[in-house]
């Protein structure tokens, strides 16, 4: 474990920040930053709101999963349930936890607990995300629209199943690799 001053001795500090693009769900800032050792050096840095993700498991102990067609790996990708925080959520995750439930796969979960929170790729972005597990689910009584442009195809695995999905390069997202690996853990 590093110590504080260790840390101190690595920090980079921003000098100056050009906004190169403004878009629906990203910002990206070309930042100068002045180096531990003095030097300058350029950075490209995506903006991104929160996210929370929710391992999702079923009474018969089954994960839900999502095939959704994701536009920057030009694939369908099967996915757990996810998305970012907005202003319905007013920065309280439990609520976007509860509203992406309701919106994707259509059910509440009488338990949900915070799992993990983690930079989901620190070297350019800093989208930081809440992984939850959502358990005792009930089909929801009014159903909240999907985003626009949102099209999913749901689907259940058990543990082995989910496992040789990884193994077999089937599933590469990050986020449901490691709730994946979790749901393992949390068998033994």
């Amino acid at each position: 474990m590093l110590g504080m001053e260790e840390i101190m001795d690595l920090k980079e500090t921003e000098i100056k920040s050009d906004l190169k693009y403004d878009g629906e769900i990203i910002r990206v800032e070309w930042e100068t930053v002045r180096l531990a050792n003095g030097e300058i050096a350029h950075r490209d840095v995506v903006h991104h709101a929160e996210a929370v993700a929710m391992l999702v498991i079923t009474d018969d102990n089954k994960i839900i999963l999502e095939k959704q067609w994701r536009e920057p790996a030009k694939a369908v990708l099967l996915e757990i349930p996810a998305g970012k925080l907005d202003e319905r959520d007013k920065g309280n995750e439990m609520h976007a936890v509860q509203r992406e439930l309701n919106e994707e796969i259509r059910y509440d979960a009488k338990l949900i607990r915070e799992l993990y929170s983690f930079y989901t790729s620190a070297g350019f972005a800093d989208e930081y995300m809440y992984l939850y597990l959502a358990t005792d689910l009930v089909p929801v009584e009014k159903e909240l629209p999907r985003d626009n442009g949102e099209f999913l195809e749901l689907v259940e695995y058990t543990l082995p199943e989910a496992k040789k999905l990884i193994n077999d390069g089937k599933i590469v997202d990050g986020k449901t690799i490691m709730a994946i690996q979790y749901w393992e853990l949390m068998q033994k």
